[in-house]
């Protein structure tokens, strides 16, 4: 019983390693960004890897478009909360959500989403809100999409979002 056990498990990770070693740009892996205000009081987003290729300067043109609702890696964010928010002057209840970027020349919008499907086509009727990003140039090129948060204050995480040259950034406060 033990042997066949282990040779289950033994099969069951060199399926998964195989899995993870099938991923590319076209077919991303998804990774979790979270900050905690506390032991109990969190949020987390949920985003798709996206990797550029060696021949990408820009990510402009490859996948994102300027002035136009973008999904990295053709998939919403995902923006889970277990503690009211605020968000750009915004009050953003207990819940999930879907998060799309809008990259421009000067600035960036975050658009937070009533829809939760992120595999659905983006659809304005469902926005609940749009934030304003800032953002800056890194002084190394990012190769990959990436989605993190710093802790800024004890009621503020940045939401930070790398890619190519550009970081955007918008903060979320807890609601006391």
């Amino acid at each position: 019983m033990r042997r066949s056990s282990a040779v289950a498990l033994m099969c069951m990770l060199a399926s998964m390693f195989a899995v993870a070693q099938k991923s590319t740009s076209a077919n991303p892996e998804p990774a979790t960004a979270t900050c905690n205000f506390d032991n109990q009081k969190q949020l987390t987003v949920q985003y798709q890897q996206l990797k550029l290729s060696k021949k990408d300067d820009d990510f402009i043109g490859h996948e994102a478009r300027y002035g136009r609702v973008w999904e990295p890696g053709k998939k919403a964010l995902t923006l889970y909360t277990n503690t009211p928010l605020t968000l750009a002057g915004n009050n953003l209840a207990v819940g999930a959500y879907t998060l799309y970027l809008i990259p421009d020349h000067r600035d960036w919008t975050l658009v937070v989403s009533r829809n939760t499907d992120v595999s659905a086509k983006y659809d304005k009727s469902k926005d609940l809100m749009r934030a304003p990003m800032e953002i800056g140039q890194l002084p190394l090129l990012e190769p990959e999409f990436s989605v993190y948060f710093a802790h800024t204050g004890p009621t503020e995480c940045t939401m930070r979002v790398d890619i190519a040259d550009t970081r955007a950034w918008v903060p979320f406060f807890e609601q006391k």
